[in-house]
């Protein structure tokens, strides 16, 4: 198995839309609930298939957690070149404000083993930030 790295035949694309969950939260038990919303798309040359996920998620104190899991939602999605995947998942912080990134472990149908980037993104209440 070999490990691609800025190779234009293993691209994936992740976008990711964040929505506050205000009838979840409670600050006075310093919990703000998120909703994130992911679209991988393939935009490389191959099918590949996502394996595992690791997420870092950091709250306004700088407490981080880790997390890693098999596929997504349960799923471990195959994208044709061209194709799309979307899911939605949520998160769990102490402080209102904080932000998230991390990568998926993708596996191309030529044995390629190769990491997707999730670009860092901010969960924050509306207006929050200015």
């Amino acid at each position: 198995m070999t490990h691609a790295t800025e190779d234009s035949r293993y691209r994936i694309n992740v976008e990711v839309e964040t929505e506050f969950l205000a009838e979840q939260s409670d600050s006075d038990i310093h919990r703000w609930v998120y909703a994130y919303h992911v679209t991988i798309r393939n935009e490389g040359e191959v099918s590949a298939r996502l394996l595992t996920r690791h997420w870092v998620i950091t709250d306004g104190e700088e407490r981080v957690q880790e997390v890693h899991g098999e596929g997504v939602i349960g799923e471990q999605p195959r994208l044709a070149p061209g194709q799309a995947f979307s899911y939605s998942s949520g998160a769990v912080l102490e402080t209102s404000v904080g932000s998230m990134r991390g990568t998926y472990q993708m596996l191309a149908e030529d044995g390629t083993c190769f990491d997707a980037t999730i670009p860092v993104f901010t969960l924050a209440p509306p207006h929050a930030l200015h």
